[in-house]
């Protein structure tokens, strides 16, 4: 769980023009973004509230927004704007740390949604990498993150490292070793891959100066073993007892409990993905785990045939869990 309390003075991100501070550590939600079943899938900013409510009675404290699971990429700039206020809103009352992912458009957009995210006191902001001119060193990936923290100056800035989609190479534990202070208000990575020897280098980079946040809902316990503690993993939204109940494991000494955690967490997260795409399988296990009504998939993505809802359905009744339909 988190170090600092939701209702901390400290879990606000600070206002002075100084170094902003990050002190979140645990787990962190990246949330699905509601569409309706219509035509447009319009969005569905209505239910947030209630989202935001569920998730905080799940003792989920951290919420990610328009990121990979929520689609962020595949909404125009007003809707990303109208999702990041609906629930910098929703979070006033629930008390939750708000992180608000602004890359995956035109350099002009980066920029407007990150100075969007500040203006609407996002407690932190996640950026992907110029997805055309692709940066393919260090130093470049640095110059273009120092724009975005230049339009986001009071608001801690984390990269968001997810190679399979950004095909971005960058290695995270050089980058962050040669970052020093080119970008005062930077905080971390969100480091999305299975290659956590890599993790781990930026983990232990310049004196465990940045904060990392694994994001692979299979390798909690891995990362755990190696001394991470802090994680944006999908199945926060529908699961999230099996993440929390590993890092309770691991902080209570017990290994092999914790290893059984991530066996039945992984288990679930294979039989759900069988059947499409990540986002799409996701979006169909929320609705049949939780009382959170997030729609379909946006195109590009396909949304699963209801035979494959059925079929999902089924393993996971076989698994134990109680399903809706």
């Amino acid at each position: 769980m988190p170090i600092d309390s939701p209702h901390s003075n400290t879990h606000r991100r600070a206002t002075t023009m100084s170094k902003p501070a990050f002190t979140f550590k645990g787990l962190m939600a990246p949330v699905f973004t509601p569409f309706n079943y219509d035509s447009q899938k319009s969005l569905n900013l209505a239910i947030i509230p209630q989202y935001a409510e569920y998730l905080a009675k799940k003792k989920i404290t951290g919420i990610l927004v328009n990121g990979t699971t929520g689609e962020g990429t595949s909404m125009s700039i007003t809707e990303r704007k109208a999702v990041a206020t609906a629930w910098a809103n929703a979070v006033k009352t629930t008390k939750q740390h708000l992180m608000i992912q602004v890359g995956g458009a035109s350099l002009p957009d980066v920029l407007e949604l990150a100075k969007h995210a500040e203006s609407i006191k996002a407690d932190s902001i996640l950026c992907l990498p110029e997805l055309y001119f692709k940066p393919t060193t260090a130093p470049q990936l640095t110059e273009y993150l120092q724009m975005v923290g230049k339009a986001a100056p009071n608001t801690p800035l984390f990269y968001y490292h997810i190679q399979m989609f950004t095909n971005v190479n960058v290695h995270m534990g050089q980058f962050l070793e040669t970052l020093g202070d080119k970008i005062p208000n930077f905080a971390g990575i969100k480091f999305t891959s299975s290659s956590l020897d890599e993790g781990i280098q930026a983990l232990y980079a310049d004196n465990k100066k940045y904060t990392v946040f694994l994001g692979n809902d299979q390798l909690i316990n891995a990362g755990s073993a190696d001394g991470m503690d802090s994680f944006i993993v999908t199945t926060l939204n529908m699961l999230p007892e099996y993440s929390q109940e590993i890092l309770a494991q691991w902080k209570g000494g017990n290994v092999s409990k914790a290893r059984e955690m991530q066996a039945k967490l992984t288990k679930a997260v294979m039989d759900i993905t069988q059947y499409g795409s990540w986002v799409a399988s996701m979006k169909i296990a929320m609705f049949l785990l939780t009382p959170i009504e997030v729609g379909p998939a946006r195109s590009p993505l396909i949304t699963l045939p209801l035979e494959m809802q059925t079929s999902m359905a089924k393993d996971l009744q076989t698994l134990g869990f109680q399903i809706k339909m």
